[in-house]
């Protein structure tokens, strides 16, 4: 089937679309979706997509622009502070697996050029997915998570080394010494060249565009600096992905680096989907189920050799035994550079269709089990090692049991429930004041360092409450729950208040969308973010105003004594949303002017019943006055204008009633 250029690539945009909403359902990244877009469209099953030049020509950009990232996150000092693990165990872990890849080539009958080849692709793990797990379940900045990230910056520069040595294998069974030689000097020279010019020129280049304030200009001056670059270095003869690289790495310590980030990664995101999609084109789906068993075989082997050669380079670094496993089993898979380098193999006709859809393979199957294996790290070093829980520097939460000499001795204090930002502001007023406290947080990190600074912090979850009763949630002064997330603090008020009923709880939240819930739980307070923001606010501008202190303080009292009543609900405009982020009903207000004709003229608010529509009168502004909430024997007149605060479906409901005297009929159970 031959389809042009536009027909392929909307087939693939609106497959990619499907297939990477059905891959993160199952918790698998977008690379293997876009990979498997590729499989399924291209030659081997549906025949939709064809390796056209244009196709391939764009995803080549979409590796540029992921070199070009790299370059911006790539940092000298960065490198230097962790010299031991990146120079060290980085070093070690490339050349051992490269070399131990290479003999196994070897034995099973690759030729020498093409072993080489597939031990680069292998080596190198996948940057994107390990530290999105390791970040994921909090460990990147434990001891393995470290290890990990050190290798991984190794490996982003050995990835470079590997796109010089690729282009220079062409042709040829044996490596050229004197044409790698000569590739990386070019490469060498190409560097200082644009280090010079990026350092000089490029700063007042960029600094002019910014001044000129054009969003337009700076985004195509971007593009330009990489694309530029990557035109050099592949007019020497070298990977277009290494001026990617080069250009990254001259404007990564500029004052540009983070607005150049966001105006390229649109351009990187869809550019490299179609780099991933074409490597998909690529695969032979008859070779794959022919050699099924090999790359098996060969996941599994790969998982074993990355894991020990990592195991042995933290050797010399006498790294503890159980952290050097869990770097390993973090970095035992292949990654998107190996993606990369074989499609540029592969173009250089280093490898055949065959060899390419195995070793593809491989790089998948390991990437889809990287999750697994970061996740269960832990466990698989403490079985190896025969260790008990809590020796491999995790923090284990503390039983009711082991808590009880520690909680007898509570009375009368604060419990804390949450040590990120809020919980230790709290902590810093509480201290000198000599208010007792004492608080739980689930982030061991957090638990270890705030522990080794002496505050009296223990590991565990606020929702057990064995674990508040331990700490003498019964005789506690107060209790506090500091957690951004509405739907945590709702799981822990419902199972504290089965539990501890006369306990005072405080609960704070991000905005007052859950803030009648909440209190019909019970809670002694809830104090939104937002609300006591826009008073702090409003403080400020009274005080500026020569308003005095106590009228000011009096005005927000009688604010926060009513619960935030006069704060809730807005007048809501074309952005405005009229859900908030979890679905439910934003509080909207909406002026409703009533003339000669309107069902309301001459009625008295009590006998309109406008609460059983779901609505409050926030004001009526008559004869240009407001006045805020109305007593319900106000009669109203022609002229008058209704504030009404509600969702957006009850206004309109109120709305029409007060108009034209309708009310509307509801389905049984719905709510009008």
């Amino acid at each position: 089937m031959s389809t042009g250029f536009f027909e392929q690539f909307i087939v693939i945009l609106g497959a990619a679309v499907l297939a990477i909403a059905i891959f993160r359902r199952i918790q698998l990244p977008p690379i293997l979706a876009y990979i498997f877009v590729g499989l399924s469209l291209g030659p081997s099953v549906l025949g939709i997509v064809e390796n056209s030049p244009t196709i391939h020509l764009l995803s080549e950009l979409g590796v540029v622009f992921l070199l070009f990232m790299l370059g911006l996150e790539f940092s000298l000092p960065r490198m230097l502070a962790m010299r031991k693990v990146v120079l060290g165990m980085g070093s070690l872990q490339v050349v051992i697996t490269s070399a131990a890849l290479v003999a196994i080539s070897l034995l099973v009958g690759l030729d020498f050029t093409t072993a080489l080849v597939v031990a680069g692709a292998l080596a190198l793990s996948s940057t994107a997915l390990v530290t999105r797990e390791l970040i994921r379940q909090n460990e990147l900045e434990q001891p393995h998570g470290r290890i990990s990230l050190g290798i991984l910056l190794f490996q982003d520069l050995a990835a470079v080394f590997f796109l010089i040595l690729i282009p220079t294998l062409q042709g040829g069974q044996n490596v050229d010494s004197d044409q790698l030689i000569l590739a990386l000097l070019e490469g060498g020279f190409l560097l200082v060249v644009l280090l010079v010019f990026g350092r000089t020129i490029l700063p007042l280049l960029f600094h002019e565009v910014a001044h000129s304030r054009s969003a337009e200009l700076f985004v195509l001056t971007s593009l330009v600096a990489a694309l530029a670059a990557a035109w050099l270095t592949h007019a020497a003869g070298l990977s277009m992905a290494l001026g990617g690289f080069l250009a990254g790495m001259m404007l990564g310590e500029s004052h540009y680096k983070h607005q150049l980030e966001a105006d390229i990664r649109p351009f990187r995101d869809l550019l490299l989907g179609l780099f991933f999609v074409s490597v998909g084109t690529q695969l032979d789906l008859n070779a794959l189920l022919e050699h099924w068993y090999w790359i098996l075989l060969a996941s599994v082997a790969l998982l074993i050799l990355k894991t020990l050669t990592v195991f042995i380079s933290a050797f010399p670094l006498h790294t503890d035994k159980g952290e050097a496993l869990r770097a390993g089993l973090c970095l035992s898979q292949g990654g998107e550079f190996g993606f990369a380098l074989l499609a540029l193999a592969f173009s250089h006709q280093l490898l055949d269709a065959e060899l390419n859809a195995v070793v593809v393979a491989t790089i998948i199957v390991t990437m889809i089990l990287t999750p697994v294996l970061i996740s269960s790290g832990e466990k698989v070093s403490r079985t190896i090692f025969k260790r008990p829980k809590g020796n491999n520097q995790q923090i284990e939460p503390m039983s009711p049991h082991a808590l009880e000499e520690y909680g007898r001795e509570l009375d009368d204090h604060v419990l804390i429930c949450g040590y990120g930002r809020v919980g230790q502001i709290l902590t810093r007023f509480l201290d000198p004041l000599h208010i007792p406290y004492v608080v739980i947080d689930s982030d061991p990190v957090r638990v270890r360092e705030a522990g080794l600074a002496g505050e009296q912090i223990f590991y565990g979850d606020c929702r057990q409450t064995d674990l508040l009763e331990a700490l003498g949630a019964n005789r506690a002064r107060l209790l506090i729950l500091t957690f951004p997330e509405y739907d945590v603090s709702l799981s822990a008020v419902r199972k504290l208040r089965k539990r501890f009923r006369d306990i005072p709880v405080l609960v704070r939240t991000k905005d007052d969308s859950g803030l009648q819930a909440l209190q019909d739980l019970g809670v002694t307070e809830v104090i939104p973010e937002a609300l006591e923001g826009s008073l702090m606010l409003v403080s400020h501008v009274l005080t500026l105003l020569d308003i005095s202190s106590d009228e000011i303080e009096n005005s927000i009292n009688r604010v926060r004594a009513e619960r935030y009543q006069l704060l809730h609900g807005y007048y809501h405009g074309l952005r405005s949303r009229k859900t908030d982020a979890k679905g439910a009903p934003s509080l909207l207000l909406h002026a409703v002017p009533l003339s000669d004709q309107s069902f309301a003229v001459d009625k008295v608010l009590a006998d309109l019943n406008l609460g059983s529509l779901g609505v409050d009168v926030e004001s009526i502004r008559r004869d240009n006055r407001s006045r805020h909430h109305p007593p319900d024997t106000l009669q109203l007149k022609s002229g008058d204008i209704i504030v009404l605060r509600g969702s957006a479906r009850d206004v309109e409901t109120a709305e029409a009633y007060l108009l034209g005297g309708r009310r509307f009929h509801y389905s049984p159970g719905e709510k009008p």
